[in-house]
């Protein structure tokens, strides 16, 4: 009678903490745990981050990295399946339909800073890039002051046009700064002469530029504008799901993989058409493997030089 009474108990227990456990699931985390299902914000052309390939599939570093997070969610939660969808954005759309619960985590190239952490949250610092200008040689643009009078384009909703607006006035250069829906209408322009550069980050431009029809004509500024740390966003005030999230990537860093994944989306032939992008990882992006950070501020990415590392420890 006693082992009984004690079973039963038991099983009272077990079942209120279960009830617990399920209470105490908030935000994100309980979405995809009863949904089932996990809603990635994806991105059409930002090779080789985001992207369509020839067979409509998406894919892209940003894309590997948000499936490393999928899976350990996953495993989180305790579940068998996790239905992934994805589901497309621009730069104009990414902030709003995160915070509007339509996407759970953005995985594309965008840049973390001060003011969008006023808005959404991001995982520690994945890449880090510098905007700059991409023309044709014919063209001969090689700093933001040679555009003075000149048509330019950047993206609709991004830190890079906000950044040439600001600067067209300050420098009262008199740019005609145009917007275009993505990064492909943007490449296009310059190709097509309506616009003389494209203001955006360096590694999306090499990009397009090496997927273009005559990579050679094309020439990127070593001016950099701006320091841009790529983070994946997820919705701002949910610290369970972002210290899922942030354990996640941690551990991409901690086991190497990060090296894995880098190697395969700028050093090796990527999809559709095999091109291989040769850009070595940087010593900032180094830096923050080395010591994640998901701050906003451009100074938590300067790398003091090795020479000046030496003079300070002498």
């Amino acid at each position: 009678m006693k082992i009984r009474r004690l079973l039963a108990l038991l099983l009272v227990a077990g079942l209120g903490a279960t009830g617990v456990q399920a209470q105490e699931l908030t935000g994100t985390l309980k979405k995809i745990k009863d949904t089932g299902a996990i809603t990635l914000g994806v991105r059409d052309s930002s090779i080789p981050f985001s992207y369509l390939d020839d067979k409509q599939s998406y894919q892209g570093y940003s894309i590997d990295l948000c499936l490393k997070i999928v899976t350990a969610v996953q495993k989180q939660l305790g579940l068998t399946a996790l239905t992934v969808k994805m589901n497309p954005v621009t730069s104009a759309t990414r902030i709003p339909l995160m915070a509007n619960g339509t996407i759970d985590l953005e995985c594309g190239s965008t840049t973390n800073n001060v003011e969008r952490q006023n808005q959404v949250a991001f995982a520690p610092t994945t890449f880090v890039t510098a905007n700059r200008l991409l023309s044709k040689k014919a063209s001969n643009i090689n700093t933001l002051d040679d555009m003075k009078g000149k048509p330019l384009v950047s993206t609709s909703g991004t830190s890079n046009l906000k950044q040439v607006t600001q600067l067209n006035g300050e420098r009262n250069l008199g740019m005609n700064i145009m917007t275009a829906k993505d990064h492909a209408e943007a490449f296009l322009m310059v190709e097509t002469g309506r616009a003389t550069a494209f203001a955006m980050d360096d590694i999306l431009l090499a990009s397009l530029a090496a997927s273009s029809k005559s990579p050679a004509d094309y020439s990127i500024t070593k001016e950099a504008l701006s320091v841009e740390p790529y983070g994946i966003m997820l919705r701002r005030g949910d610290a369970e799901f972002k210290k899922a999230v942030d354990a996640a990537i941690i551990n991409v860093f901690k086991s190497g993989e990060i090296n894995r994944l880098y190697t395969k989306w700028f050093m090796s032939p990527i999809p559709p058409k095999g091109i291989t992008l040769n850009i070595p990882m940087s010593d900032q992006l180094k830096a923050v493997i080395a010591k994640p950070t998901d701050s906003g501020e451009p100074g938590a990415y300067a790398v003091v030089p090795v020479a000046q590392q030496d003079r300070k420890k002498k």
